[in-house]
């Protein structure tokens, strides 16, 4: 009988452990240690497999997200070299910070950030955390400040969906969080810490190679766009911007552009022709443009 409730808790304690609830699985051993029916080193081995568990089933947190951002942001400009315009970049701050205030996850770690590449190549890329990098050659395609909103809206969707952090392989980062595990990083050991900055390090190079090199799903990107017309609508921007910018670069694309950020994104026209769906469907009143024309031409 003994051996059979053995069993039985075991196999309890074990599911527990898989599931990841450490607080039953402390109990729970407890009551079975002081039973006699676990040893002591079972004990302490069931608590340690559910708290790794637990900690690998959570999602990545604010500021695990930032440094994450940083690294791959890092990667991104050993590619490119920056822009240095600070008026430039400061104005297209504003832009995207105000485009950003008007998102459904208006406040990141650290803020969002928007910085310019050096390059006449078209291309954006979203850094997990609200790192964003657009190349000169984007904003150049722009015609009015509308559109430039609109290019970083769509970026400041990505990051809304956390559509980076989302291409790291799973399996990849639930070994982060484990070896992590409930122990504070200083206390790892060589070994562990070795490990630990491996794992980092492909899941930069997981996100790296989605926005740089494969590019984000189809569903993706229609997703950021819907979430770009919404937050332009938001902040009092037009979102007709957005169509009239994706229509020049479909056409652009059916012309045979194939470099940067069109071998990333094919189908230009669908994504054009769904936003177009999308606004046929509201009611959003018409928007004056006339300042911020104005205020575009100052810089570009």
């Amino acid at each position: 009988m003994k051996t059979t409730k053995f069993y039985r808790l075991s196999a309890v304690l074990l599911l527990v452990a898989i599931i990841g609830c450490a607080e039953v699985a402390k109990v729970g051993t407890e009551i079975g240690y002081q039973q006699g029916l676990i040893t002591k080193e079972m004990k302490e081995g069931i608590v340690k497999t559910a708290e790794q568990a637990e900690a690998a089933s959570r999602p990545m947190t604010a500021e695990e997200e930032y440094f994450l951002g940083r690294a791959v942001g890092a990667e991104i400009l050993s590619r490119y070299s920056l822009y240095r315009n600070e008026r430039l970049t400061r104005y297209i701050n504003e832009i995207g910070n105000v485009v950003a205030l008007s998102s459904d996850r208006p406040v990141t770690y650290s803020g969002y950030h928007f910085a310019i590449l050096d390059t006449d190549e078209a291309n954006a890329f979203a850094c997990p955390g609200g790192t964003i990098l657009v190349t000169r050659g984007m904003l150049q395609r722009t015609k009015n400040e509308d559109e430039l909103a609109a290019v970083l809206a769509h970026e400041v969707g990505h990051v809304n969906h956390k559509d980076g952090v989302n291409s790291i392989q799973q399996a990849r980062w639930i070994q982060v969080i484990a070896t992590i595990g409930t122990t504070a990083a200083k206390t790892l050991s060589k070994g562990e810490l070795d490990k630990l900055t491996d794992l980092f390090t492909g899941s930069v190079g997981d996100v790296v190679k989605t926005i740089v090199a494969n590019g984000y799903s189809r569903d993706q990107e229609l997703a950021a766009d819907q979430s770009a017309l919404v937050f332009l609508h938001r902040a009092g921007y037009d979102p007709f911007a957005l169509t009239s910018y994706l229509g020049r670069l479909a056409k652009e694309q059916t012309g045979g552009a194939s470099a940067g950020f069109f071998s990333t994104h094919p189908g230009m026209d669908k994504r054009l022709a769904a936003s177009q769906a999308y606004l046929d469907q509201q009611n959003w009143a018409p928007v004056d443009r006339t300042a911020r024309d104005r205020r575009f031409k100052q810089y570009f």
